[in-house]
């Protein structure tokens, strides 16, 4: 509860100011490589839209979650206004693919993380990598952005690329790693496959 306040306050006053409006360049480099073809897209953590409005501009079946329900409401607003075909949930991460969480229907073939992922608490991220298992097809690409480790509001958030890795090592392979700074700070984009189960899942 404290969480769903906290991020729907941000949105209360205008645009959050991660919130940039703006496609990042990694996943139009992704969608335009064509190592991902349209199929199933879901945006963890999609603000008012962007990039789930993108996805499906490029023949997504696009789904974004967001646990602030002000910005999903912004969000289907812009999917409207511009004519996209999109689906939008008010929804804690953790309850994706779970029966308390939104009916998301089948896994996707891609999923998105601009921002999500590196500001749970360290307690919260394998529960984080058992949603990605549940929501992502085995062969799935998962593009993740993340801050490397800082302190915001008196808390540690981010995570290195080894945490990263270590993460997620079980069940996904690295594809690529592109490590830079964010205003003076470690960041770095990620992109990840989920394995294939031996037996052919």
């Amino acid at each position: 509860m404290i969480r769903r306040i906290f991020w729907n306050f941000q949105y209360v006053f205008g645009r959050a100011p991660w919130d940039t409006g703006i496609t990042p360049p990694e996943l139009v480099e992704l969608i335009e490589s064509g190592e991902v073809t349209p199929g199933r897209a879901l945006d963890i953590g999609c603000g008012t839209g962007t990039n789930v409005i993108y996805l499906a501009q490029r023949g997504f079946e696009a789904v974004g979650t967001d646990i602030a329900w002000l910005a999903v409401r912004q969000a289907r607003t812009k999917a409207r206004q511009v004519g996209v075909e999109a689906t939008f949930h008010a929804a804690e991460v953790l309850k994706l693919g779970r029966p308390e969480g939104p009916a998301l229907g089948d896994r996707f073939d891609l999923a998105i993380d601009i921002g999500c992922f590196h500001g749970l608490p360290s307690l919260d991220r394998p529960a984080y990598v058992a949603m990605l298992r549940r929501v992502l097809r085995p062969g799935g690409l998962f593009l993740l952005y993340a801050w490397g480790p800082r302190k915001m509001f008196g808390r540690d958030v981010g995570l290195t690329p080894d945490d990263a890795q270590t993460f997620l090592a079980d069940d996904f392979h690295s594809r690529w790693i592109r490590s830079g700074e964010d205003r003076g700070h470690p960041s770095s984009w990620y992109l990840f496959e989920r394995r294939r189960a031996s037996g052919g899942e």
